[in-house]
């Protein structure tokens, strides 16, 4: 909705959600560029895909709740919640899932709480994880960034679900780096021998960092408009690099560094994109510090600790649920008042 444009009393707001929404995709383009170059044209695809199981599930609820279609749809935060997820899953992903993931956000994290800015939870990552604890065989194969497969090919394993004859699964796709660390640690590895695989870069995983970079481009952008704050993404990233810090230092053969953590998996998209979501994180400026290192915490003892490599989303709905008592016990003092 447009804020009012007459004089005053009234304070003229250039944002709708419409424009906002805009600006947060513009923001991902580099992101999703630096993907595509090092993953292949399946996270297009799979944008795509999740953007029709995202606006068809939206319209179906706004059709049974007999809300209008044209404004609801037009303000593109459906189109968002679709971009957000299609990032978070492997881009070869099955074209049934992309679209079952998107539509399963919509409808139980967004529509059965009211709609946009009613939802507890962030549907994005509401509908990964369903999708993680339901298909988990499904959102490990990723591309290796070496061997990205032909426009065709891509095409071809998305909505068959089968490779081409001339490649096998091996062949294409590997663990992520998160996942590598996790799995060899277990086996006694030190982080120096772990660093040495190929998949390793400088920073983070190969193509992992660079792909961090870009989301980085595209969230300064958008603290730049003011579409977001910047409490949020600098405690989540903060909190991250310090948790990561301290543990290197005690055992550096089995902690990885606080750079590693920073540039590999979700860590730059969740903080400019995913946790600054304005409906289901904490509101107040304490309140958003306080939310922001929740997540860098929590993402954090996931990835070293808990049962999935990465940890975002887990972390992201942990401190969603945790937003309203945030808020409540952050609310500035009104002046003039003692409590």
């Amino acid at each position: 909705m447009d804020f009012p444009t007459s004089p005053a009393p009234h304070t003229v707001a250039p944002n709708s959600v419409r424009r906002v929404m805009g600006l947060v995709l513009l923001a991902l383009a580099p992101g999703v560029a630096a993907y595509t170059s090092f993953f292949g044209f399946g996270i297009v695809i799979n944008i795509l895909l999740a953007t029709i199981g995202a606006v068809f599930a939206e319209a179906l609820c706004l059709r049974l709740r007999s809300q209008p279609l044209a404004i609801y749809l037009g303000d593109l935060s459906a189109v968002v919640t679709a971009a957000l997820l299609a990032l978070a899953l492997p881009p070869l992903t099955p074209w049934w899932l992309t679209i079952s993931g998107a539509a399963f956000g919509i409808v139980f994290a967004k529509q059965v709480f009211g709609g946009l800015g009613n939802n507890l939870l962030n549907p994005a990552m509401t509908g990964f994880a369903a999708l993680l604890v339901s298909f988990p065989s499904y959102m490990t194969a990723w591309p290796r960034p070496d061997t990205p497969l032909s426009i065709a090919d891509t095409v071809a394993t998305i909505f068959s679900g089968r490779l081409p004859d001339t490649l096998s699964v091996d062949a294409i796709t590997s663990a992520t780096p998160l996942m590598v660390m996790r799995n060899e640690l277990k086996l006694g590895a030190t982080m120096d021998e772990i660093g040495a695989s190929p998949l390793f870069g400088g920073m983070g995983g190969v193509g992992w960092e660079w792909i961090g970079v870009a989301f980085l481009a595209g969230g300064l952008f958008l603290l730049a408009l003011r579409i977001i704050r910047w409490q949020i993404p600098v405690s989540m990233l903060s909190s991250l690099f310090v948790c990561a810090l301290v543990m290197h230092a005690i055992d550096p053969g089995s902690y990885a560094g606080p750079l590693f953590h920073l540039f590999s998996g979700a860590s730059i998209l969740c903080a400019f994109f995913i946790a600054t979501d304005p409906v289901s994180a904490a509101t107040t400026d304490k309140g958003r510090l306080i939310f922001g290192a929740g997540i860098g915490t929590a993402t954090y003892a996931i990835r070293t600790w808990g049962g999935y490599p990465d940890g975002i989303a887990f972390a992201v709905l942990l401190m969603n649920a945790t937003a309203p008592l945030i808020d409540r016990y952050t609310v500035p003092r009104i002046y003039g008042h003692s409590a």
